[in-house]
């Protein structure tokens, strides 16, 4: 139904920028809220940002002012634009699909991982 590749990730110095991007496989991208969230290794898995279908976002407020989400919904991409990178912004990071019509769906990408070094 929906299937979400993650690719952008990378080594990077702190002050640095990366840019994420999800692309979903689906015919609903036009229903989905995207995010992308984090995990760094022993810690629980955290929202970063979301993107609902009209493009209003949300933040954590560890990443507000450094990191900016877009989509694309004719491309069906969701990106993620990360700037300052910070040592603790080290981790795994997550594409997440929500269909706004379901509110058991859920459908997760693979990762892909973001190690920013001093």
């Amino acid at each position: 139904q929906v299937q979400l590749v993650e690719s952008g990730g990378g080594a990077v110095q702190a002050g640095g920028s990366l840019r994420l991007s999800c692309a979903a496989s689906t015919s609903i991208f036009g229903f989905l809220v995207m995010g992308w969230y984090r995990q760094a290794p022993g810690r629980q898995r955290e929202l970063a940002a979301i993107i609902t279908p009209g493009g209003s976002t949300q933040y954590d407020k560890s990443v507000k002012g450094r990191f900016t989400i877009s989509r694309d919904n004719y491309e069906s991409t969701v990106q993620l634009q990360m700037t300052g990178l910070k040592l603790e912004d080290t981790a795994g990071y997550y594409c997440d699909a929500k269909d706004m019509r379901s509110v058991s769906s859920n459908y997760w990408g693979q990762g892909t991982q973001v190690t920013v070094s001093s």
